[in-house]
């Protein structure tokens, strides 16, 4: 039983970590590609699309809700909603989860802030920004941050309705930075595919959910004859044990 559960941990860790080395590899080579102008053949047509449409009758409707959005998935709209966040799961005996959000919301931000200053690209220049930026462009913050911030989320919820309204909200996200012509459509991917990598290796250590935190292996120990008086069927244990990884 021991043996099976180290044997699956095992396993996790190392698809977890292989995700995140993945997503790297691909943050990399869209970055390669985006330097050797590989990818201005879609960057451009994309953003000058964007351009075509906000400068329309409807487009000028638009871009405030983009403005709203991209204000939202900021740095700042973003500390906000996490610190809600955070009350609501501190208040309730949620402790664990409450530190796991808190951490991969943290580690996610200082990743991508290494990323960027290791490939310092600078931002697009073609069409007028309608958001003050400062920062290097690649891999996108917003893309990534909000992708880490509202995947993290929906993965403590576990709720189809979670996902789903997490993907609008990091799709909507990720767009209007295009639409306010301050990142590149593959600085948005990138950003994604790092949120999605990272978030990948963080589940490694996502508390179950209801405070379920007990797992095969201590539940051995702690009622099998060794470690007390209560002897259990092998199979109850880990029928027990598979249920909580459902969670």
């Amino acid at each position: 039983m021991a043996a099976c559960s180290i044997s699956d941990r095992r396993t996790a860790t190392i698809r977890g970590a292989g995700a995140f080395a993945l997503a790297l590899l691909f943050v990399c080579v869209v970055a390669w590609l985006q330097r050797q102008g590989m990818l201005d053949w879609l960057n451009l047509r994309l953003m000058l699309l964007a351009g075509d449409v906000r400068d329309g009758g409807v487009g000028r409707h638009v871009t405030p809700a983009m403005r709203i959005a991209s204000a939202v998935g900021g740095t700042g709209g973003r500390l906000v909603l996490l610190g809600l966040a955070l009350l609501v799961l501190v208040v309730g005996p949620q402790g664990r989860r409450a530190a796991w959000l808190a951490g991969t919301v943290a580690g996610g931000t200082l990743l991508n802030l290494a990323l960027k200053q290791i490939f310092a690209a600078p931002r697009p220049d073609l069409l007028p920004h309608l958001d003050m930026v400062t920062t290097y462009s690649f891999p996108s913050g917003h893309a990534a941050g909000n992708m880490m911030f509202f995947g993290a989320l929906a993965m403590l919820g576990g709720r189809r309705w979670g996902y789903a309204s997490a993907a609008m909200a990091i799709a909507l996200i990720g767009i209007s930075r295009v639409w306010l012509g301050v990142h590149w459509p593959s600085d948005v991917l990138a950003g994604w595919v790092e949120g999605l990598g990272w978030l990948a290796l963080c589940a490694l250590w996502l508390p179950a959910r209801g405070g379920q935190e007990q797992r095969v292996d201590e539940a051995v120990v702690g009622r099998h004859a060794v470690g007390g008086d209560e002897a259990v069927d092998p199979e109850a244990v880990i029928g027990r044990g598979g249920g909580d990884q459902e969670q």
